[in-house]
This record gives structure tokens, sequence and C-alpha cells, in this order.
């Protein structure tokens, strides 16, 4: 139940709309993360399944089965993959970023070790491949391997461009198209397909899933310059520190006159980071209009999300979804 006066948000209305299905969902995910001989392995995996994340992409996965009618069961399979393909690239990513928070807690590396988080993520790799196969759906289990091996390669594109100043906005979204969008993009096909949906249709909810999560990337680096903690689960400023080229920063380079170049060489090249750099490099934001520009993008990815939409079977779960895409975006307006 939401406190009077708040207003639903759509992944709450989602939630309700969707609970018997997610809820399923969730009972699958803690027993496929079970290990008889490892207890380790449950232990690390429900610091983060169980710790208050949204289920966001597991959610697109059954919405868009439910949009085409379904009444089967591989819907839950396929979105329990999704979801344990999501918590074990957060365990790798924590690990190679040297994260220490993670949705407002410490890190599974921190309270653990690298080793338990590498390992017990490609236990969860291991485990999502074994959802999909038992669905027996082909073309499902092309596109969920696909996205996994896309996924990989955008992290490893990201490790090129950090510190990296040519880095441009074409990289830039290879990156958010690799790391965030490709999953969202296959939560939301695979769930079609396991429905029926038509080629057509199925196009058009990969292209929802694709906007989605470039417009949820992005505002999130957005938020990093200008964000809560609390909001975030991390610290203001975790992409500056990390040097990381999201684009708030390339629109800053690209504008940025000779001394301000040798500032963005300095902080993000070097690493030569002092006392009130990260207050200037919001100044240099601010001056070249990165953020205003940033926040278009982000709004533009929202619309061409919604219009994907369009011809698809109108109902409540349609109207969740577009109303999803505005609320990615809502953050940083």
């Amino acid at each position: 139940m939401n406190p009077p006066g708040r207003v639903q948000t759509p992944i709450e209305g989602l939630q309700t709309l969707l609970h018997d299905d997610m809820d399923r969902v969730n009972r699958l995910i803690r027993e496929r993360m079970a290990s008889e001989h490892a207890p380790r392995i449950p232990e690390v995996t429900a610091h983060l399944v169980e710790a208050g994340g949204k289920r966001i992409r597991p959610l697109l996965t059954v919405a868009a089965a439910r949009l085409f009618g379904y009444g089967g069961e591989h819907h839950l399979r396929l979105a329990a993959t999704v979801e344990f393909i999501h918590t074990a690239t957060l365990l790798h990513d924590d690990v190679v970023d040297e994260s220490s928070r993670r949705r407002g807690r410490p890190t599974a590396n921190l309270l653990w070790d690298n080793k338990s988080s590498v390992l017990v993520g490609d236990y969860l790799f291991a485990r999502s491949f074994q959802l999909m196969v038992e669905t027996g759906n082909l073309r499902a289990l092309d596109i969920l391997a696909n996205a996994a091996a896309v996924i990989a390669e955008g992290e490893v594109l990201q490790l090129t461009t950090a510190a990296n100043l040519v880095t441009d906005e074409e990289t830039y979204l290879r990156v958010v198209r690799g790391k965030t969008a490709a999953l969202f993009a296959a939560a939301t096909e695979s769930g079609g397909i396991v429905a029926g949906a038509s080629d057509r249709e199925v196009a058009a909810l990969r292209e929802y899933g694709d906007a989605l999560g470039v417009s949820f990337q992005i505002a999130d680096d957005l938020l990093d310059y200008g964000g809560a903690s609390v909001t975030l689960g991390k610290n203001v400023g975790d992409d500056f520190r990390e040097r990381k080229m999201t684009l708030p920063v390339i629109r800053a380079v690209a504008a940025a006159d000779a001394e301000e170049r040798s500032f963005w060489e300095r902080v993000i090249g070097r690493g030569d980071q002092q006392e009130g750099d990260l207050e200037r490099a919001l100044a240099l934001l601010d001056r070249h209009g990165a953020l205003a520009a940033t926040r278009r993008a982000a709004l533009d990815h929202s619309e061409r999300a919604k219009a994907a939409l369009a011809d698809l079977p109108e109902g409540a779960i349609r109207e969740h979804l577009e109303a999803l895409a505005d609320f990615v975006v809502a953050r940083v307006l």
C-alpha cells in the first residue's frame, strides 16, 4: 500500500498488476540461487537479490509476455534468467570498479572478497543458461545468450574508454547499449517471443527495451553529477572519481578551450584529482550546457521508447510501459 497522497510509480503499477507472476519469479530465483555444496553462493547472491532492487528487467519480461496474453509458465523462467544475468554482471562490475556500495549497501566484494564475487557471478551465469534451456525456445535462448555476450563486450569497451578524452558520443552509446540497454531489450524481446508475438511486434518490443535502457543509463550518468546518494545508492561524483567518460563529460570536453582541456587531461586523463576539482568540473559542465544537453538526450530516447509501443496491444500493461519511459527520465527533469 502506498502512503496517503503518494502517487504510485509505473514500476509499482506493473508490480501490482503482475503481482502473482512476479511472486512466482521471486520464488524461482530463490530456489535456483541455492547451492547444496557451497553455502556462500546463496549468501552472496541473497545480499544483492534481497537488497530491495525493483526487478525492472524481469518485470519487463513478464509484462511483454502478458501484453500478448501469454498463459504459460516459460516467461517466469526467462524473467529469472534476466535477473540472474543482471545480478552476475553487478557482482563482476563491483570487482572491476572496486566499488564499496551498491543499492545503498556495502558491496559483496567488500563484505566477502573479490574471488567470491567473481565465482558467484559465474555460478549465476551458469544458472541463467540452465533456465533458458528449460524453456525449449531456441530463439529466446539465442537472444539472451547474445545479450550476455554483448554485456561483457560493453564492459570491456568501457574499460578502454575510461580516462580516454578522445571518447566520442558514438562510442559512449555503444558502451551504454552493451552494459545496460542490451539486457533491457533482451528482456522485452524474449517475453514477446515466448508469447508468440509477430516478428513486427517483437521488433517493436526490442526497440522499446533498447530505448528505455539507453534513456535509463543516460539519466543515471547525469544524476551522478547532481543526484543524491540515497537515490543512487552511491556517492555523487563517483563517475568523476573513477574517470569515466560519460555523456556530460564528453560534451564538456568537446566544448573546452585550451585551459579547460588541460584541466580535463589532469583530472580524467591522468587521474590527478585534488580538492575542489569536482566542483570545478560541475561548473564547466554547467557553463557549456553539457548537463542540459545530456538531459535532452535522455528525453529523446524516452520518446523513442514510447513511440515503439504505438502499435502494440492497448491496455493497462502498455499504459504502464509508456509511463515507465517517462518515469526513468523524470529523475533528471
